[in-house]
């Protein structure tokens, strides 16, 4: 129950704080809730009661969804487009470290309200520094605000050591070379533009069923950890330290291949590896779980890809509201993968059926959504539809390859 609980508040948190950036800034939005993550993890601590916790686990899962979700958008919106993927694997990797760290943390302290407060009182000190990371400048200008704009970008260049490229900028340069992005700015955004326009409607299913299928399986995995007859504890790292190797292998296919690609095999790859598990003997636990980490890993690669992907196909003025959505369904996907279980008192591998098929399902989907791979990234809806658009016109004029080819090496270059 106090699981489900937590699910749900991470669940509201993405569409609250998903909204909410959109409307009042990414800096703002992860500073506070860097803040309520601190105070309602450390009052989880001093509980007195099941209802208390309940109530500040409900509250620190909202603020998860919103520090994922701001520190995606500000990793998108800041890093270049040629080191962006590199980046998102290595923020990726410190989500990986806290999992490996996480699992002594809880060997070593087993009385939980101190392993609580030992996770929650950092973030205090995260909450601190967070006020040194600058606003997004594509939000601010999107926001209507290029004078605080053209002050970040200046703070940013003296930063990188281009102090002189800095002082140049001005309101009047920055509207010239932002001209599409200033227009779009004085128009309005809500929720309901996530299916609008067909390009954008496309995106919305694709990823429903990406981000609910991606959580869905994992938390199916995770709760199996006490039945491959290991430690929990060594299991656990286990879990995490397979996400090393995959988030590599995730980077070299994002970079090089592609995100769609990449998105589509390791969906593919995991519900192939949950579905093998049905035929394996319960008594060759060595291979059930070797079988279970490869399918931890490959989801571990989808999730990878799948944050990068979204934020790279939503275009800036909805893409908070874009990842709160999607991030909602992959809460669905942890709510309801508890349900399943229950499911094995019928059969007992029906739960491995609906966990691997919904993850083969959604990586079928998936190839239905536009490449990314050396795209600027997009600020308005305009751009997105128009993209797809210009493919259809190059497609019916027999040019498409040739075209697409240019366009590649000239933002390569």
């Amino acid at each position: 129950m106090a699981q489900s609980i937590y699910m749900a508040g991470v669940l509201v948190g993405a569409v609250v704080f998903g909204s909410l950036s959109d409307r009042f800034g990414r800096r703002v939005i992860l500073t506070w809730c860097y803040l309520q993550m601190a105070v309602t993890g450390t009052c989880t601590a001093f509980s007195p009661n099941f209802i208390t916790y309940c109530i500040f686990r409900f509250l620190t899962g909202m603020a998860l969804s919103g520090v994922g979700l701001n520190t995606t958008s500000l990793i998108v919106e800041w890093i270049p487009t040629r080191v962006r993927t590199i980046a998102g694997a290595i923020i990726g990797y410190f989500y990986t470290s806290g999992q490996i760290v996480l699992a002594g943390l809880a060997y070593s302290i087993p009385n939980w309200r101190h392993l609580q407060l030992t996770v929650s009182v950092p973030f205090f000190v995260y909450f601190l520094y967070s006020w040194w990371i600058p606003e997004s400048a594509r939000w601010l200008v999107m926001a209507g605000k290029p004078e605080q704009a053209v002050m970040v970008l200046k703070r940013v260049a003296k930063l990188n050591g281009k102090t002189k490229e800095g002082e140049k900028l001005s309101v009047e340069t920055l509207g010239k070379d932002l001209k599409k992005e200033v227009t779009a700015s004085k128009s309005k955004y809500s929720v309901t533009d996530l299916g609008r326009t067909p390009l954008i409607r496309r995106i919305s299913i694709c990823m429903t069923f990406v981000w609910f299928s991606t959580s869905f399986a994992y938390y199916g995995l995770a709760m199996d950890l006490q039945n491959f007859g290991i430690s929990i504890y060594l299991i656990q790292v286990i879990f995490g330290a397979v996400d090393i190797p995959a988030k590599l292998i995730s980077t070299i296919t994002m970079s090089y291949i592609g995100r769609r690609i990449t998105q589509t095999a390791s969906l593919i790859l995991a519900g192939t590896m949950i579905l093998a598990n049905i035929f394996v003997p319960y008594e060759m636990q060595t291979l059930r779980t070797s079988l279970a980490v490869l399918g931890k890993g490959s989801l571990a690669c989808s999730f990878s890809c799948a944050f990068l992907y979204t934020s790279e196909l939503y275009p800036t003025v909805i893409r908070q509201s874009g990842l709160g959505y999607v991030s909602t369904m992959a809460r669905l996907g942890g709510i309801v993968a508890p349900m399943v279980k229950i499911t094995s008192e019928y059969y007992p591998f029906l739960p491995l059926i609906i966990y691997g098929g919904a993850a083969m399902t959604s990586g079928i989907i998936a190839c239905f959504l536009p490449e990314t791979l050396n795209e600027a990234l997009p600020d308005t809806i305009e751009e997105v539809e128009n993209k797809i658009k210009k493919i259809k016109t190059l497609s019916n004029n027999g040019m498409t390859e040739k075209i697409l080819l240019q366009d590649a090496v000239s933002t390569t270059c």
